[in-house]
Parts: C-alpha cells; structure tokens; sequence
C-alpha cells in the first residue's frame, strides 16, 4: 500500500525556480514508494484547497517548499487534522529552519522531510493571528516594513536596513506588559515574542527559548544602539546585559503609549497599541533531524 503525500511549493517564495525542487521531490517519492500530490499556492484559497485535498487524500504527511509564511499557511490550513508536517526550506525568510538546525542540502532535507522523526511545536497567538517563529514590535517591525520597501536583499541589504531604520526611528515607547500575573513598565525600542532561539538571518535574539516548553519569551529591547546591534547581529547577545530583559511565560499582554510597527514572522502588521497573546501548545506536528 502506497502512502500519500501532498507537496505543497511556493512558486515564487525567495525569487527562485522550483521546477529542479519539484523533480527531486518526484523522484524522491517514487523510489520512496510513496504517492504524490503536488499542490502550487497561488495565494488566494490554498487553505480551502489543501483542506479538501487532504480528505480526499488522507497523508500521513504535507511536505512545504517555502519560508515561514508558507509554512505558517499550510499549518494553519490542517489545524484541526493529525499530520506530520516536512520542510524544504525555500523563501525569503527560513527562520524555522535555521531554528530547527535543517541541513543546507536538498538531499538530507529529503529524507528529514518523508522519513524522519518529529516533534510537536507550539505556536503562538497574538491578536488572533498566528505566529511560529519570532514577532515583534518597534524597531525590527520598522525595519522589516522598510526591507519590504527596499531593493537590496541579504545580509548587507539587512544591515543597511538597519542602520537606516536606527538613524531614523521614532522615539522609544513605552511599554505596559502584564504577565506571571504581574503589570511592569518598560520603555523599550523594541519587543520581540519569541517561540524560539533566530531570526532567519541566523541572528540569536532569544538564546534560552524552546519550540515545545508550551511557553515563548518576550525579549525586551530597553535600548538598541549600534553597539548592541552590531552585537545581535554577530551572534554575542548579551543577555545579562541591563539593556535586555526577558521574560518567560504562556500569555501576556502588551499596551503601547503610541501606535507601533508590528511584525508576525517576517510579515509587517501596522501600527499597534495592544497585543494579547498566548501559547498554542502542540499545535503541529513537524519533522527534524
């Protein structure tokens, strides 16, 4: 008995070609002996296509070539249903991949995808809107608003972003965060709402967290200069550092004196003034080395 697998692939995600990807997959599934479904997302009713093409199909797994908003999408679409999700890294924004320590090559990523273990991981909630990976308000969100804007791509298009959106940026806001059944102030530059450890830069915002500890983080920038930037960015976040404050927990909620850019995994969200939010624990199921 054969088993089922939809492919689901981001045709433009990260601006390159997936007919190569789309073959290796093929060619993995038939000598795997596995039967499969190739889905493209078009980007207006992929969660309704996958639904019915899941209990049409019944798969034991749903292999994503995207990034985070893909595989996001895709997670969303089979809540509700018992499958294994794989990743092919292959957008603009691999954060989960990074995070999960997934291999560079196609080949290895293969067999992670269709053969290998999986752990489940939670998700976050904020304002109702799902989140995998790392969000955040201030200045990071006025930064992936301006990356969005911009042409330079990478690293260095990153960095420039940075530098600019530091040079520019709005005075600190002041941030009223309830959580552990306590209410503090902070002003801060930015807050990040981490599930997990990086960015998909490879930048460590949040070194202690865990995808499946059923808790996230709520990583609190008092202030960002170039110096602590620069630090971020290379890898050395300084955690007991007075600038830094990070705080463990399942829900929180975050008020703001003035409207703040906003960012779920790598997607601008506009200016908020509150956020609630709340763990989702074991939300899906994904596969890992």
């Amino acid at each position: 008995m054969k088993k089922n697998i939809i492919f689901v692939v981001n045709p433009i995600s990260g601006d390159l070609d997936k007919s190569d990807l789309i073959q290796a997959v093929q060619e993995f599934a038939t000598t795997n002996n596995f039967d499969l479904e190739v889905y493209e997302t078009t980007g207006k009713t992929d969660q309704k296509a996958i639904q019915s093409l899941y209990n049409q199909l019944q798969p034991e797994r749903i292999i994503v070539a995207g990034g985070d908003g893909t595989i996001k999408m895709v997670a969303e679409a089979v809540e509700q249903y018992d499958v294994i999700i794989g990743i092919l890294p292959a957008g603009s924004a691999n954060g989960l991949s990074v995070d999960l320590n997934l291999p560079t090559t196609i080949e290895e990523n293969l067999k992670i995808a269709f053969l290998s273990r999986y752990i489940e991981m939670d998700m976050i909630c904020i304002n109702g809107k799902k989140s995998i990976h790392l969000s955040d308000i201030g200045l990071n969100a006025d930064l992936v608003k301006n990356y969005e804007q911009s042409n330079l791509r990478g690293i260095w298009g990153y960095a420039l972003q940075a530098y600019n959106t530091l040079v520019d940026s709005s005075e600190p806001f002041v941030a009223t965060i309830t959580a552990n059944k306590e209410t503090i102030e902070h002003t801060a530059r930015m807050i990040v709402i981490a599930n997990s450890k990086k960015y998909g830069t490879g930048v460590t915002i949040n070194p202690n967290g865990a995808m499946n500890d059923g808790r996230f983080e709520l990583v609190i920038l008092k202030s960002l200069d170039l110096l602590l930037l620069g630090k971020i960015i290379t890898g050395n976040m300084p955690i007991d550092s007075d600038d830094i404050v990070i705080i463990s927990t399942d829900k929180a909620t975050i008020k703001t004196n003035y409207p703040v850019n906003f960012q779920i995994d790598g997607e601008y969200c506009g200016a908020q003034t509150s956020l609630d939010i709340h763990i989702l624990h074991k939300q899906m199921k994904i596969a890992v080395p």
